[in-house]
């Protein structure tokens, strides 16, 4: 095995965990889909010219390597399907609020998993930041601004009803969680 097909295995093996991940996370999104309280559209990808060309590229490639070459097309086929299929598919998943979690740009937080949230806000854009209480990571939810009152009230409803506990140490009665939200 040659250099470049060794590479195109490897970075195939890369993109197929990519697609297996993508998928998975549409599937989730179709199970909840129903029980969404309140979402939106996801927000262009910033490079959305460059991916259609990646995915057309790819795909080219894959019919002329089949057709012509006749070499194998692993490596370009699952970047293919990453690029052509299963990112735009991704892109479908209504960031938000749901029964049962919140879905941040990049993945879905369940709201046991909550361990604090905050807001930033700028002039043209309001994010709300999840932070869990499992992993030591954070999660972004860019919130378009007609959406914003509405989130902050979900969010206040969600604490008030304990489905989501920050934890903070002693309750001594003192502090509202739904202030911070």
């Amino acid at each position: 095995m040659d250099l470049v097909t060794g590479t195109l295995i490897l970075l195939g093996a890369g993109f197929l965990v990519a697609n297996v991940r993508l998928l998975l996370d549409y599937m989730k999104f179709k199970r909840r889909a129903r029980h969404a309280l309140l979402t939106w559209p996801s927000p262009p990808l910033p490079f959305q010219s460059l991916t259609t060309a990646l995915g057309f590229a790819t795909g080219a490639l894959v019919l002329v390597k089949v057709f012509l070459v006749h070499r194998q097309v692993f490596g370009e086929t699952m970047m293919f399907v990453y690029f052509a299929g299963l990112l735009p598919l991704s892109r479908r998943i209504g960031r938000g609020f749901y029964d049962d979690g919140i879905w941040a740009d990049t993945a879905f937080i369940p709201y046991t998993e909550v361990g604090g949230v905050t807001w930033r806000e700028s002039e043209h854009a309001v994010s709300l930041i999840v932070i869990s209480r499992l992993r030591n990571l954070a999660r972004r939810l860019a919130v378009p601004l007609e959406h914003y009152g509405e989130a902050r009230r979900l969010l206040r409803e969600k604490i008030g009803h304990h489905e989501i506990q920050f934890g903070t140490g002693l309750d001594l009665g003192g502090h509202d969680e739904r202030e911070n939200a």
